[in-house]
């Protein structure tokens, strides 16, 4: 199942509103917890983390701390013992910079279960090396990166490579999402935080989408602090077993209509169009019916059309426009897709489940 997670960092905040933060993200469903220890530099900064640790433990929140091998060596950890981290409470170490391999491959054995997390969007062959010494892959999980610098965020096209090494292996994936309204993260630049680049000034909640409907992340971690309560709710209320667009329709359309958007289970079907997604179980259900036409306009990308009885046996047929068409006069224009949604319809697969939900 997805977990939703957040993003701590001690040096940058107290710890009652870190304690408060993750109250609220603990209420509404988020488990996970990236724990910033890059910066540990004395007792009391040790101090606050495990006080930190330990209240999101009592909130059933696991957390993940990220390290690199100078971590160690100023803590005198050894890599071959990992227990410092397991009594910390911690359930496991992100490497933001890793070691040769046979020592990640050593560390995936600890007796504690600790989860042994990789940077993804790095792009080597890393991973490759480390599965070279037979790691315990249970215990091998992976997260990308985030940027806070405007356009250094990682491209589409490297995001669905990286990631897809990393899940031929089976091995579980978290990704980060910026938030609108949040005002720090580790390093003094603050224009979001996301992982993708396309994702920076989208709502939180479509970056999840995205991320989600790729099939290649397992879980969601917002970068930033601290997101708004709505922006809390509004990823917390994601439906992370299918893809679910929202929508805005046109007003007083008929019951039959509006039940077609709302409450069928839609799929694209595998002989696919380039332009448009199409529903089709809802002309057989309804056959019989009268579907009368309805603000016939031409049609744009984003538009919802069901087909009017003018189109014989084509009637109750939905469709979801994915380019700009004219309108024979006899297909009905009864919503659109919401702006910023749009374009997650070019990455509706064939056979895709999908729901439409208003906004």
């Amino acid at each position: 199942m997805t977990k939703l997670g957040v993003s701590i960092y001690p040096q940058k905040s107290n710890l009652e509103d870190n304690k408060n933060y993750l109250k609220s993200a603990s209420e509404y469903g988020f488990s996970r917890v990236f724990l910033n220890f890059l910066t540990v530099e004395n007792k009391e900064d040790l101090d606050n983390f495990k006080a930190i640790v330990s209240y999101a433990n009592k909130l059933n929140m696991e957390v993940i701390a990220d390290v690199a091998p100078v971590v160690f060596k100023d803590l005198g950890i050894n890599y071959n013992d990992l227990k410092v981290f397991s009594h910390m409470g911690l359930a496991g170490i992100r490497l933001d910079m890793g070691f040769s391999g046979n020592e990640e491959s050593i560390m995936s054995f600890n007796p504690y279960g600790l989860k042994i997390e990789l940077n993804i969007s790095s792009g080597t062959k890393y991973l490759d090396n480390i599965m070279s010494y037979l790691p315990n892959k249970d215990n091998i999980i992976g997260c990308h990166n985030f940027y806070p610098h405007r356009y250094t965020g990682i491209s589409r096209k490297h995001f669905i490579k990286t990631t897809e090494e990393f899940k031929k292996h089976g091995l579980r994936t978290a990704a980060f999402v910026s938030s609108n309204n949040a005002s720090f993260g580790p390093w003094n630049v603050n224009e979001g935080l996301p992982t993708l680049e396309e994702h920076r000034e989208l709502p939180m909640e479509v970056q999840a989408k995205d991320l989600l409907n790729t099939g290649l992340i397992d879980d969601i971690i917002i970068s930033n602090c601290f997101p708004s309560e709505e922006e809390l709710r509004a990823l917390g209320g994601v439906n992370r077993d299918i893809l679910e667009l929202n929508i805005e329709i046109e007003k007083n359309i008929p019951k039959v209509e509006k039940d077609i958007l709302l409450n069928e289970l839609h799929f694209n079907r595998g002989d696919v169009s380039e332009y448009m997604i199409r529903s089709t179980q809802s002309r057989v259900k309804y056959r019989g019916y009268e579907f009368n036409l309805i603000n016939p306009k031409d049609m744009v990308k984003g538009d919802i059309i069901i087909e009017s009885s003018l189109y014989a046996h084509y009637a109750g047929e939905m469709h979801l426009v994915l380019k700009n068409m004219k309108n024979s006069g006899k297909s009905s224009v009864i919503g659109k897709i919401v702006d910023e949604e749009i374009f997650l319809l070019d990455y509706i697969k064939q056979w895709q489940k999908f729901k439409l939900k208003l906004r």
